[in-house]
């Protein structure tokens, strides 16, 4: 969970899009999307973009009007600051020539083009109006960056046999190359496979394409190559090679289980819902095991930390619990930890970034899901925000619910309530699917793995069983004679996963009028059921009001404010660009005795 963490009312929901439309990279290789551009005139998403920009320090490169010069060798500029007194832009760098300009801003996954006429400051200084639209445009599916250095690759072909080309850049799907003065390679052009030396002093093999070729400082070229790994092996150096460069500040290795779990008594997180570490005890061994193995475990989990000189800064998991679902949870920060960050922020964008470029290389990744807490000021200007931000599309879903632990240990004595409890027949989840199609919008049945194929789990458990790990779904129904009452949906996972067993957890889904009868028994059912699977408790998520109540349950935590965020795979480099915005850092509030 997100701080144990949330949302708001329920919008009417736009379906994703459909799953044989190409979108993202591939897992291991991967073909990048078209061009995707929007274009943006809200007034106010213009300043918070701006402002963004301005706080990051991020480069902008100008175009003499009407042109689109190789970014390479184009002016760079910055956004010093945004005037919010008069809405005017304050940049420093090269100065544009003449008349207006065209000008591309770097954002974190995307270019925003816009138009400025300005005028001369001072020397290397120049302030224009605020633009009134930007166009974002994205024309990657992941990031390029900066290749590591002295990195360079053999090129195998007639009279450059021997030779090594210097690697620019870098990303999942490419990389680029600078050729030599008078070497050209032709658009289109497939190669014999490439070498590229790995940090154990062997040679990893990439088949390459030429996609294209242009023009660099001097009399030089650069060739961007789109490469396919040859084996898995391959694939997993390649893998490795590039996340180093992309994320150099945060690690996957599993080499920090031990600090991880330091970091969750010393941030606090253990606290969450009244709880304390002691509490947790028993549960670190199986915590520490499984963190050792998450660098082999990427298909169902990814732990991302932040270390610094004396442990984790910030740790952040994400994890497949459903067929096409990735789960952000496990989120915790030492409140001192900005003081190892380069800009302010840094540390939060770093750890989200890495965990969500993971996901976003699973192939069958449709859904984005956390559990959230609204009272806690970073999730509101985040996932929130976003969900506020993007309500008027109807593509963010967020469910307000409780979440209770469950102790297995004290049962409710609800056995002579004269109800049968058993699996659930063919009918009784037919009944249950009806439910949930009145009930709950498509995003949950889909991305929760409540729909009639589905709805065993049998394809989602698959990957995780394939990998030793628990992952298996129980339905147990209440019933009165031969009448339904309700059903419980109970989900077991790996020990280790989450500290508080957020996937050993269990839903109640009303079949009749007198749902609420069954409550107690049905909790103690699942008391039972978890009990025999080794669990000493598991997590009653309970999302329509008077569950709690109903199931015979006390809420020791009722100033929290839990929910379920979900969105769909396509608007996550959205959340991403979002999340920017609300962590960078804010130009100081312009003092009062200024306004008067």
């Amino acid at each position: 969970m997100i701080g144990r963490d949330i949302v708001g009312a329920h919008p009417a929901w736009a379906a994703p899009r459909p799953a044989s439309e190409p979108s993202r990279l591939d897992w291991e290789t991967g073909t990048p999307p078209s061009v995707v551009s929007e274009v943006i005139t809200a007034p106010e998403r213009i300043r918070a973009i701006l402002t963004t920009a301005a706080a990051l320090q991020s480069p902008a490169w100008l175009h003499p009007r009407d042109t689109v010069t190789p970014l390479r060798l184009a002016r760079v500029a910055r956004i010093e600051r945004l005037d919010a007194g008069t809405g005017r832009l304050h940049w420093t760098g090269a100065p544009p020539d003449e008349g207006p300009c065209d000008v591309e801003l770097q954002g974190h996954g995307c270019l925003y083009r816009l138009h400025l006429s300005g005028e001369a400051g001072g020397a290397g200084t120049w302030v224009t109006p605020l633009p009134w639209r930007l166009i974002q445009l994205r024309r990657r599916a992941h990031r390029r960056a900066p290749a590591p250095a002295s990195l360079r690759v053999r090129l195998p072909l007639p009279g450059w046999l021997g030779r090594e080309r210097e690697v620019v850049d870098v990303s999942l799907g490419g990389l680029s190359l600078r050729l030599a003065p008078g070497e050209q390679l032709s658009p289109g052009r497939v190669l014999p496979p490439l070498e590229l030396p790995t940090e154990d002093g062997s040679w990893l093999s990439l088949r390459a394409e030429v996609r294209h070729v242009s023009a660099g400082t001097g009399r030089s070229f650069h060739c961007g190559l789109e490469v396919t790994p040859l084996t898995r092996e391959d694939a997993e150096a390649w893998r490795a090679l590039v996340m180093r460069a992309l994320h150099p500040m945060t690690r996957t290795d599993g080499a920090h289980a031990q600090e991880q779990w330091r970091l969750f008594i010393d941030s606090g997180y253990f606290n969450l819902g009244g709880r304390s570490s002691e509490d947790f005890e028993a549960r670190r061994e199986s915590f520490l095991a499984l963190g050792r193995r998450t660098p082999h475990l990427g298909a169902v989990l990814s732990q991302v930390v932040w270390p610094s000189e004396r442990g984790v800064e910030a740790t952040l998991s994400i994890m497949k619990p459903y067929r096409s679902l990735w789960l952000l949870h496990q989120l915790a920060r030492r409140q001192d930890a900005s003081r190892f960050e380069r800009v302010p922020g840094q540390l939060l964008r770093d750890i989200y970034v890495r965990a969500l470029e993971h996901a976003r290389a699973d192939p069958g990744f449709r859904w984005f899901a956390t559990y959230l807490e609204t009272t806690v000021s970073f999730v509101r200007r985040t996932h929130v925000g976003f969900a506020e931000r993007m309500a008027d599309t109807g593509r963010t879903f967020v469910l307000p619910l409780r979440m209770l632990e469950v102790d297995c240990a004290q049962l409710a004595g609800a056995g002579a309530s004269g109800l049968e409890l058993g699996p659930a027949t063919e009918a009784e989840r037919q009944l249950l699917l009806e439910e949930l199609s009145r009930t709950r919008p498509a995003c949950y049945t889909e991305a929760l793995d409540l729909r009639p194929e589905t709805l065993d789990l049998e394809d989602a458990a698959r990957s995780w069983n394939a990998l030793g790990l628990e992952r298996e779904r129980h339905l147990v129904v209440a019933r009165d004679g031969q009448t339904p009452l309700a059903v419980a949906v109970l989900e077991s996972g790996a020990p280790g996963t989450h500290p508080f067993h957020l996937l050993d957890s269990a839903r109640l889904f009303p079949l009749s009028p007198r749902a609420r009868d069954a409550g107690p028994a049905l909790l103690d059912e699942a008391r039972r059921w978890f009990a025999r699977r080794g669990r000493d408790s598991f997590t009653f998520l309970a999302e329509a009001p008077g569950d709690v109540e109903a199931a015979g349950l006390h809420d020791d935590a009722p100033e929290a404010k839990p929910a379920l965020w979900i969105i769909p795979a396509d608007l996550v480099p959205e959340f991403l660009e979002h999340l920017h915005e609300q962590t960078a850092p804010r130009p100081l509030p312009t003092p009062l005795k200024e306004l008067s």
